[in-house]
C-alpha cells in the first residue's frame, strides 16, 4: 500500500512539475523573481527600506541561482517520490535504485523537451543534469532517512544498522 501511495504521489508531482514547465516565459520569471523578492525580505534586514529598483535588481541578480535550485528541489522531491514507490527494503537496493534514477533523469530529459514547445522557453541539456543530480540528491536523502528510521525501531531484518558500543 505505500508503495502504491509513493506512486501516486510521484505521477501527481511530476504533473506538478509539467504544469511548472508549461508557463510561459513571462509568468515563469515572474515567479521567480516574485521569489527573489521573499529571500531579499527573509535574508536582508534593511531590504524592506531600499528602493524598488534596488530590491528587483536584487531579486534579478539571484534569479539564476533561484532558478537552478528550484529546479535541483523539486527533483530531489520526485527523487524521493520515486525511491518510496519502488524501494523493496526486503531486496537489495542496487537494482532498484537506479531504476528510480532512470525514471527521473527520463523524465527530466522529457521535461526539457517540452519547455521546447511553450512560447519563450528553452530545453537546456544542462537543465537536464541540474534535474537528474536533484533527483540523486532526493534519492540518497530517501535512503539515509529509510536507514535512519530502521536503526531506530527493533530489528526486523538482519544487517540493517551497524552495532555500536
Amino acid at each position: 500500500m505505500r508503495r502504491k501511495i509513493f506512486a501516486a504521489a510521484a505521477v501527481l508531482w511530476m504533473i506538478v512539475i509539467f504544469s511548472f514547465s508549461a508557463k510561459v516565459s513571462e509568468d515563469s520569471e515572474e515567479m521567480s523573481r516574485s521569489v527573489g523578492m521573499l529571500i531579499g525580505k527573509a535574508v536582508i534586514k534593511e531590504y524592506k527600506e531600499w528602493p524598488g529598483k534596488r530590491q528587483a535588481a536584487f531579486a534579478a541578480k539571484i534569479d539564476y541561482p533561484v532558478r537552478k535550485a528550484a529546479h535541483a528541489s523539486e527533483y530531489a522531491i520526485l527523487g524521493i517520490l520515486l525511491t518510496g514507490a519502488i524501494l523493496d527494503i526486503r531486496k537489495p537496493w542496487k537494482r532498484q535504485l537506479p531504476a528510480c534514477f532512470f525514471i527521473g533523469a527520463v523524465y527530466a530529459a522529457s521535461d526539457e523537451f517540452h519547455q521546447l514547445f511553450v512560447p519563450g522557453r528553452s530545453g537546456q541539456i544542462r537543465d537536464v543534469m541540474i534535474d537528474s543530480a536533484g533527483v540523486a540528491a532526493g534519492i540518497i536523502l530517501a535512503c539515509l532517512a529509510i536507514k535512519a528510521f530502521q536503526c531506530r525501531k527493533p530489528r526486523k531484518i538482519e544487517g540493517n544498522c551497524q552495532e555500536t558500543t
